[in-house]
C-alpha cells in the first residue's frame, strides 16, 4: 500500500461526506441519537465540519461536512479542514460519488504533509484506506512530487545551497534511473553559460546548471526551472523584510523537480528533461554591477539595471541550451516577480503563452483539479520597454509598470525554435495555513501540468 493510504481493515470506521442540503435527511435516516449527537456537536454539514457518533466513547462513525458550492469554491480542500482533529483511527470512505471521493482522497493525502526536518511536528493521525475507484498510485505520484518541492522550498538555505539542490537531483536521477551532468563553477564560462556564471560567481558556494534526462521514447519535454538558493538582491541589496523569504528563491526548481518526480513515478511515457541554473546572489568583491552589459549563451546583450533582477537572466542561459535542441513542449517555472503576486495575490500562479490550444488545456486541467492558474498577456507594444538601446536588453526596466510581462516577455527572447513554450511566475509560498497546504513552501501549477500534459503531448 502507498504512503499515502492505509490497509484495508475490518475495524475501519466508516466515513461519509455529507453536504448541507443532504444533512437533514442523513440525520433522519440513521434516527435520534445520530440527530441528538449532530445537535450537541452542533453539526450542520458545514464544510469541514466533523460529526463523530460514539458507542461507549469509541468512533463507530464519522461524518464530514461537504458544505455547499460557495463554501467549496472559497475555501480550496476545506473539507479536510479538520483533519488533525479526527481520532487516531483507520477510515474508510463510503456513500460517496466519485468526484467527491477523488476530491477528498488527494486533499487527505496532501494534508499528511509535515515539515519536520529541524523539530518534532507530529502529522496528523487518522488514516484513510485508498477509496474503490480511486487511482492509488497516481495520488502517490503526485503526491510524492509535491511534497519534494514543499521540502525543497522550506529547507534553509544553509542547507539548501547550489549544491544540496544538485545532490537533491542526483537523489532524484538516482531513484528513477535518470542520466544527470552539471556544469560547476568556472567551467560555466568555458561552456559559454556566461549568465549564471555571472550572477553566481561572488557567492563561496560555486554556481552550477545541473541537467537531468529520463525517458527514450515519447514526446520530448523539457522543464527549467529557476534555482537561485538564496537571493541577497546582489549589490542592489534587498531591505531585511525582502530578504526575509529568499530561500523559497529556487522555488522553480522546486517545481519542476517535483513535476519530474510526478511524470517518472507515474512512468509517463516522453523523453523529460530538467535544467535548473543553481546559484546564489551574494555580494563581494567579484559581485556583478549595475550598468553592467553582459553577453548571454544566445549573443543577446543585457544592461543589468538591478541586480535583484537575477533570475531571469540564469533562467536566459538555461532556456537557451533548452531551445538548442528539439522540444515538443517547453515549460519554465520561477519565483520571478513581485509583480505577479501584486497582480493576482499568492494563491494563483500566473502563466504566459503564446500557444492558445497549449493555454486552454492548461487552464481546463487546472480546473478540473482545483489548482488555480491564470493566464496573463505577452502584451507586444511592452517590447520596447526591455529595449534599452544601449544594449540588446534590459534586466530591470524603469517605470515600474508590468513587471510580471516584461520579465516574460524578456525570457521570451531567448526561446525562439520551440513553438509550444509557457512560462509560470510562481509564489511557491502558503502564507498561512490552509486546508491540505500547510504554512510554508507548496507547489503551483505542477498537479495542473501533470494532469493537462497527456492531453498537451497526445499521450
Amino acid at each position: 500500500m502507498s504512503a499515502s493510504f492505509a490497509a484495508p481493515t475490518p475495524n475501519a470506521v466508516p466515513l461519509h461526506l455529507i453536504a448541507r442540503a443532504e444533512a437533514e435527511n442523513w440525520l433522519a435516516a440513521r434516527g435520534v441519537a445520530a440527530q441528538n449527537a449532530a445537535k450537541t456537536q452542533n453539526w450542520s454539514g458545514k464544510l469541514g465540519q466533523i460529526l463523530c457518533l460514539n458507542e461507549q466513547g469509541l468512533p463507530v462513525r464519522l461524518a464530514i461536512g461537504y458544505g455547499d458550492t460557495t463554501e467549496r469554491k472559497r475555501k480550496r480542500f476545506g473539507v479536510v479542514a479538520g483533519l488533525s482533529t479526527m481520532p487516531a483511527q483507520v477510515f474508510d470512505l463510503v456513500e460517496s460519488d466519485q468526484d467527491r471521493t477523488r476530491d477528498f482522497a488527494l486533499a487527505f493525502a496532501l494534508g499528511k504533509y509535515r515539515y519536520d526536518r529541524y523539530a518534532a511536528n507530529a502529522a496528523p493521525k487518522a488514516e484513510l484506506i485508498c477509496p474503490e475507484g480511486v487511482d492509488a498510485e497516481k495520488i502517490e505520484a503526485i503526491v510524492s512530487g509535491e511534497f519534494l518541492t514543499r521540502d525543497l522550498v522550506n529547507t534553509p538555505s544553509n542547507d539548501m545551497g547550489p549544491a544540496e539542490l544538485e545532490a537533491a537531483a542526483r537523489d532524484l536521477a538516482k531513484t528513477y534511473a535518470a542520466d544527470i551532468s552539471v556544469v560547476t563553477g568556472a567551467e560555466l564560462l568555458a561552456q559559454n553559460f556566461p549568465l549564471i556564471h555571472t550572477v553566481g560567481r561572488a557567492s563561496p558556494r560555486a554556481p552550477r546548471l545541473i541537467d537531468l534526462c529520463w525517458g527514450t521514447a515519447g514526446p520530448r519535454l523539457t522543464l527549467v526551472g529557476k534555482g537561485v538558493c538564496f537571493d541577497t538582491g546582489g549589490l542592489n541589496l534587498k531591505p531585511g523584510a525582502s530578504m526575509g523569504l529568499m530561500k523559497k528563491d529556487m522555488g522553480g526548481a522546486a517545481h519542476v523537480l517535483g513535476l519530474a518526480k510526478m511524470i517518472m513515478a507515474s512512468n509517463m511515457p516522453v523523453r523529460l528533461r530538467v535544467l535548473v541554473p543553481a546559484v546564489e546572489n551574494a555580494i563581494g568583491g567579484s559581485a556583478f554591477r549595475p550598468q553592467d552589459i553582459l553577453k548571454s549563451r544566445k549573443g543577446l546583450t543585457v544592461e543589468i539595471n538591478n541586480t535583484d533582477a537575477e533570475g531571469r537572466l540564469v533562467l536566459a542561459d538555461a532556456l537557451t541550451l533548452a531551445d538548442e535542441s528539439p522540444c515538443d513542449v517547453m515549460i519554465c517555472m520561477a519565483t520571478l516577480t513581485g509583480a505577479a503576486r501584486v497582480a493576482v495575490g499568492p494563491d494563483i500562479a500566473p502563466y504566459f503563452t503564446q500557444d492558445n490550444g497549449l493555454s486552454h488545456e492548461i487552464a481546463t486541467a487546472a480546473a478540473e483539479v482545483n489548482d488555480p492558474v491564470w493566464q496573463l498577456p505577452l502584451h507586444a507594444p511592452y517590447e520596447a520597454m526591455i529595449e534599452p538601446g544601449i544594449a540588446d536588453l534590459d534586466n530591470a526596466p524603469a517605470g515600474g509598470f508590468a513587471g510580471a510581462i516584461t520579465a516574460a516577455l524578456f525570457l521570451q527572447r531567448f526561446v525562439t525554435q520551440t513553438q509550444k513554450f509557457v512560462h509560470f511566475d510562481c509564489y511557491g509560498w502558503q502564507p498561512s495555513a490552509a486546508p491540505a497546504r500547510p504554512k510554508g513552501g507548496v507547489g503551483q501549477g505542477t498537479r495542473a501540468l501533470f494532469h493537462a500534459l497527456p492531453r498537451i503531448l497526445n499521450l
